[in-house]
């Protein structure tokens, strides 16, 4: 079997995720204390959520890469190893430290600087999020466009993520209700993420990550803002050419279905998703659906029985 990791990205947070990971594994409890250490308080605001902090995007996305970097580390103590990794947004950090590119506290030192800076593009709008269902891709891009808002997530066949300001999004919105789409789902976001508006973000970014140590990826690495390997090649370093996709990545659409095809139609039949939920299994399951791929493996590691009946 060709087997791929599949990382979480913002939104699968949960209040408690990987409490009993923490009390069972130490790898993991290694992982949420440096975590703490990076973050103070971080561990009390994913075991309690006091006030719904952890749906600031300044606290869900070092604590979504605590949660899958120490399920990564648990899998390597048991000789699990991908050979491809891939993740949904902030999961692509997550994706990186798989594949070996990051060390744990350099996804948590990045992702808790990301978080932060694409807050404070964010601040001071009105934003919306909303996802389009049932809706062809040329569509949905004119709807977008002609509404002032973008096209930002490429999930699945049948699946595209709108954002940009609420009134732009919600005029889409309409227009596409009224051009046949089967649902059009708000999302509850902080800010207008993979799009333009999030240049500040990137620019921070690109003055940020050249001071990230990172060691050449021992796996393939399917990047969001290329659908593919982004021409990164595993075994030799390529820090400028990633830091190149990661700035575009926070401001351009995640390409998750091409991904996600690309590794089928190569003959990966084994998808292992880190991270609460189980919203990238669901995408997998459409595209090769779509492919017509029936014999695939796909699993989803959330608590210790996960990790135990694997």
């Amino acid at each position: 079997m060709k087997r791929a990791f599949l990382y979480a990205g913002q939104g699968a947070q949960k209040t408690g995720m990987g409490k009993d990971l923490y009390q069972t594994y130490p790898a993991f409890k290694a992982v949420y204390d440096l975590a703490d250490s990076i973050k103070p308080g971080l561990c009390d605001v994913i075991f309690n959520n006091e006030n719904e902090a952890l749906t600031d995007t300044e606290n869900t996305q070092p604590a979504l890469s605590a949660f899958a970097t120490g399920i990564t580390k648990i899998l390597e103590e048991k000789e699990i190893f991908p050979e491809a990794v891939l993740g949904l947004s902030l999961g692509e950090y997550s994706a990186l430290m798989g594949a070996g590119v990051f060390s744990p506290e350099a996804v948590l030192k990045a992702t808790s600087f990301r978080g932060r800076k694409m807050k404070e593009a964010g601040a001071g709008g009105d934003w919306g999020m909303s996802a389009i269902v049932g809706m062809d891709k040329d569509s949905i891009e004119k709807a977008a466009s002609e509404a002032g808002c973008y096209p930002t997530n490429f999930n699945c066949p049948g699946q595209v993520v709108i954002s940009g300001k609420r009134e732009s999004v919600d005029k889409a919105g309409q227009l596409l209700k009224e051009a046949g789409a089967k649902r059009v789902i708000p999302l509850m976001v902080s800010g207008p993420f993979h799009t333009p508006y999030m240049k500040p973000a990137g620019d921070a970014l690109k003055e940020f990550l050249p001071g990230i140590e990172m060691a050449p990826a021992r796996c393939r690495v399917i990047f969001n803002a290329t659908g593919d390997d982004g021409e990164v090649t595993p075994l030799v370093n390529q820090k400028d050419k990633i830091i190149d996709l990661m700035v575009r990545q926070v401001k351009s659409p995640v390409l998750m279905e091409k991904s996600l095809c690309l590794l089928l139609s190569e003959g990966f039949d084994e998808f292992i998703e880190i991270g609460p939920g189980k919203t990238l299994s669901g995408f997998v399951k459409k595209c090769a659906k779509a492919m017509d791929i029936k014999d695939i493996s796909i699993k989803s590691l959330n608590t210790v029985e996960d990790i135990e009946d694997l």
